[in-house]
Parts: structure tokens; C-alpha cells; sequence
């Protein structure tokens, strides 16, 4: 008994030859011209290198222990960049008047007005804020200190509530207005000098 030979299904054909081609032998693709470039460079320097050791094994030392260092100065760096921008932040001080010969409350508070009244609220608020704290000082509300930010004096001062609630916006907008340079008009300004006149009168009983 014969058996003649079945014709093969186009479509079973098709699929075997997709599977068969599909195959990671069969993928093929234009090398990046980049990469190229640089593999070739790469084993110039190879050849150049191998070639300095037979003609002149001292020379190929020297060359090899200064691109050694290399290396590691470069690692050192990039570790230290690592650890610079790992590394928790001071903390966040808007800038205050520069530092002077010691002045009162009073004369702050003058100065403050001037720079209000010529239209530089944002530095206004910077003076007046420190006009407050001085005469919270004199009140003994709190201790003054150039190094203490903002939101230290709001944390330690001795106010009842009202008061903690004032002295804690005066920074919220100092911090807004002074630091993050959102734009302060006159109506900010304004506000910002009655509440720090005011907050002598909340001082806490003892």
C-alpha cells in the first residue's frame, strides 16, 4: 500500500516560517553609527596601548598609572557630588537685613516704614519682622538670636493663642513674600505692619 504525499497547509507553512525567523539569529539591524565610532576608537587605543608596552614598556607604565588615577579622581568626585546632594539641607533662612552695628526695635520699625513707603514691600517686611522680634525680646517673649530663623521665634515664643496665631502668619508671609519672591503690594504690607505692632499685646501671663 502506497501513500501519496499530503500537500502541506499554506497557513501552517507561513507560521513555521514566522516562529523559524523570529528566532534571535535571524534579527538583524543597522549598528548605531555612535556606537560604532566609539568601539573603533576603543580598540585604537587598545592597539595604541599594546604597542607602547613592546616599544617602550617604561613610557606604557607611566601612561597606564596616570590614567589610573584618572579613574579614581573622577570616582572621588562623583561620590562626593553623590554625597553633597544626598545630604540633609541647613535649614531655610530668607534674607533678613545684613548684619549692622545693634539698632532698636524703633529704628527697625522706621526703617521698615521708609522702604514700605517707597514701594520695596518685600524688603519692608524683612525689617518690620525684625522690628517685632526685638520688641518681643524686650518683652521677654522671646530671646533674640541672628542666628534663629523665622520659625523658631514662632516655636518659642511665649504668646497666647491669638498671638502664636499672628506671629505664625507674619512668617508664613516673611517666608512667601521674602524667600519664595511671590510679589507683595501695598495691601500685604500694610497688613503685615499692624499685626507686628500688635503682638506685644498677647504676651503670656505668667
Amino acid at each position: 500500500m502506497s501513500f501519496a504525499p499530503q500537500a502541506a497547509d499554506p497557513d501552517s507553512l507561513r507560521a513555521a516560517l514566522r516562529t523559524v525567523f523570529a528566532a534571535r539569529e535571524y534579527r538583524w539591524s543597522e549598528p548605531n553609527s555612535t556606537w560604532v565610532w566609539l568601539l573603533t576608537q576603543w580598540h585604537r587605543a587598545l592597539d595604541w596601548l599594546e604597542g607602547l608596552r613592546l616599544v617602550s614598556p617604561v613610557r606604557y607604565y607611566i601612561v597606564l598609572g596616570v590614567l589610573t588615577l584618572a579613574l579614581v579622581a573622577s570616582l572621588m568626585h562623583l561620590g562626593w557630588i553623590v554625597w553633597r546632594s544626598l545630604r540633609p539641607g541647613e535649614p531655610v533662612r530668607p534674607p533678613m537685613p545684613a548684619a549692622a552695628p545693634p539698632r532698636d526695635a524703633a529704628w527697625y520699625a522706621a526703617q521698615a516704614r521708609r522702604l514700605g513707603a517707597a514701594g520695596r514691600f518685600a524688603e519692608a517686611l524683612a525689617y518690620r519682622f525684625l522690628a517685632a522680634v526685638l520688641e518681643l525680646d524686650e518683652r521677654r517673649v522671646v530671646q533674640f538670636h541672628p542666628s534663629k530663623t523665622p520659625a523658631e521665634y514662632a516655636l518659642e515664643a511665649r504668646l497666647d493663642a491669638a498671638g502664636r496665631s499672628g506671629l505664625t502668619e507674619l512668617v508664613a508671609t516673611l517666608y512667601r513674600h521674602v524667600f519664595g519672591g511671590a510679589p507683595c503690594d501695598a495691601e500685604q504690607w500694610h497688613r503685615f505692619d499692624a499685626l507686628a505692632a500688635g503682638l506685644g499685646l498677647h504676651a503670656a501671663t505668667r
